[in-house]
């Protein structure tokens, strides 16, 4: 039973509207996972309902709580153009804001997810995992492309997957767009799916300096010294003024969310300090941000023996 909580998001949003997010992806992607994590936040939840018993499920009486429907591979009646229909006409009536969420994750984690768990694919029954996971990855491509929320869960434990969720979906109702700021290292590429990169690594390295070196970017010394630079706050207030033009538009074209990435050599001084810079302006401004460091969540999840989603 769900306990009532001033967090939990209404079933309605802010304009009156049934809240219904479709959550699909990759088999082995995370999906049980925010279908869990929607469940804890407020929403009811069906995993694996035909998507003919949908329209049936809607006509019915109101809903006291906002619905996650669980959709993959599996469903009896499953077929990518039809959930598309679906989207498209429950995003048209003026009664209905419907979202899908999609999780995805690469072919080298989603191969070593089904080696750990031994599971065999829904579609490669009798053949090796990896030709199931390419199949898949074909067929779900066109909803890959009309996702509201892309979460990609290569890197991400379980833990990390609902904070995510829960950033997306747990924010105030009537809230239409989310924000994602994070920091990486161009050592280890860009992070998939970013609507902006910005790139510090022209700002003055706390790594050579050894009292500095051990901290992060979230240190306030190291954020001290890198505001030093007196290219740092120009920096900063060109890239806040060009977030904050860019998301009422964003907002009113129909996205969901927005990400942002701060990057650096090592993804541990300066993208930080300027990813968090970015989130505390945001969150001044009252747009529902969730932050993520790459490189310091990987480390955090080596340390504590992070496990796969």
């Amino acid at each position: 039973m769900t306990q009532n909580n001033p967090n939990t998001p209404s079933a309605k949003a802010g304009d009156g509207r049934q809240r219904l997010v479709l959550v699909t992806g990759p088999s082995g992607a995370g999906r049980s996972t925010a279908i869990r994590a929607l469940e804890d936040i407020g929403f009811e939840t069906i995993d694996n309902l035909p998507l003919s018993l949908l329209p049936r499920l809607l006509q019915g009486p109101p809903l006291s709580q906002p619905l996650a429907l669980g959709i993959d591979v599996r469903n009896r009646d499953f077929s990518p153009d039809t959930l598309i229909k679906m989207i498209d006409t429950y995003g048209q009536q003026p009664s209905f804001l419907c979202q899908m969420l999609y999780l995805d994750a690469s072919e080298d984690t989603l191969l070593r997810r089904y080696s750990e768990t031994r599971r065999r694919h829904p579609l490669a029954l009798d053949d090796s995992p990896l030709s199931g996971i390419r199949r898949e990855k074909l067929l779900l491509g066109t909803l890959r492309n009309r996702a509201h929320v892309l979460i990609e869960t290569s890197e991400l434990s379980p833990h990390d997957l609902r904070r995510e969720v829960e950033g997306w979906f747990g924010t105030p109702a009537g809230r239409t767009l989310s924000v994602e700021v994070q920091s990486f290292s161009y050592k280890r590429g860009l992070p998939r799916a970013l609507d902006f990169v910005f790139d510090c690594r022209f700002l003055r390295n706390p790594h050579w300096e050894p009292n500095l070196r051990i901290h992060d970017g979230r240190n306030k010394d190291v954020a001290a010294y890198i505001a030093q630079d007196p290219l740092s706050e120009p920096f900063f207030q060109k890239v806040r003024d060009l977030v904050l033009f860019v998301l009422p538009a964003s907002r009113d074209e129909g996205k969901s969310y927005i990400s942002v990435g701060f990057g650096c050599t090592g993804g541990k001084h300066r993208s930080v300090a300027m990813a968090e810079q970015l989130a505390k302006a945001l969150t001044e401004a009252s747009w529902p941000v969730t932050i993520r460091h790459r490189e310091l969540d990987r480390l955090a999840s080596a340390k504590h023996g992070g496990v796969s989603v």
